[in-house]
């Protein structure tokens, strides 16, 4: 029992870390994107759709380019921090927030966009700056799509694989989440573990998608 409490628990850390991070970036990227529409907003939200379409491992592949212990951003960590952040429940934290964005972003953005506009330009007149309009009227109006986001970015972040596979590896007790723990007991022909496992991520993975229909309907 112990193989899928430690990982389960692992990647409810991980995907909860990972869904703060991605909701602070996403929110105002979302923000940006759906008022502030231009070539550079158009241009970073292609940027930002990438992991949806490029495949995990290449996503992975990236990361370690970026946070490698030979690279700008992995040795200013390690000299921070005294660790390197490769092969850490951290690279895991960093790989699920990167492939969640999108999916966070998309719903509050549309959201955002289907705010009245006439609603915002009163405010704005009132002499409300953007920090009062963010809080007091765009994030009361667009509250659904904001928790539909967090919904999506935390099921994300719970079933990601490929790219926390590269930049974490797949140390027990550390970096080893629940999907990659699945891989590693069909590999093992640990079949009843492997079972146990998939339904439990399968269930919440429908039991996310069933607060996302109730809150639409």
């Amino acid at each position: 029992m112990e193989m899928i409490i430690v990982p389960l628990t692992l990647s409810l850390r991980i995907a909860i870390f990972a869904t703060i991070l991605a909701f602070i970036i996403g929110i105002f990227l979302s923000w940006w994107f759906a008022f502030k529409k231009n070539r550079l907003t158009k241009f970073l939200s292609i940027i930002v759709t990438i992991p949806l379409v490029i495949p995990p491992t290449v996503l992975g592949y990236y990361l370690i380019l970026l946070l490698g212990r030979n690279t700008l951003l992995g040795q200013w960590f390690e000299t921070v921090t005294g660790s390197p952040i490769i092969f850490t429940w951290k690279a895991a934290v960093i790989a699920a927030m990167i492939a969640s964005l999108p999916l966070l972003i998309s719903p509050i953005q549309a959201a955002f966009e289907s705010i009245n506009k006439d609603t915002i330009g009163a405010a704005e007149l009132d002499g409300a700056n953007p920090f009062k309009l963010l809080i007091y009227i765009i994030f009361p109006l667009a509250y659904k799509g904001i928790l539909a986001g967090l919904v999506l970015g935390f099921a994300r972040a719970m079933g990601e694989f490929g790219a926390t596979l590269m930049v974490a590896g797949n140390i027990p007790g550390k970096t080893q989440t629940l999907s990659i723990a699945i891989y590693d007991a069909v590999q093992a022909d640990r079949m009843s573990d492997a079972h146990l496992m998939v339904i439990i991520l399968t269930s919440a993975t429908i039991f996310f998608l069933y607060i996302i229909h109730k809150w639409f309907k």
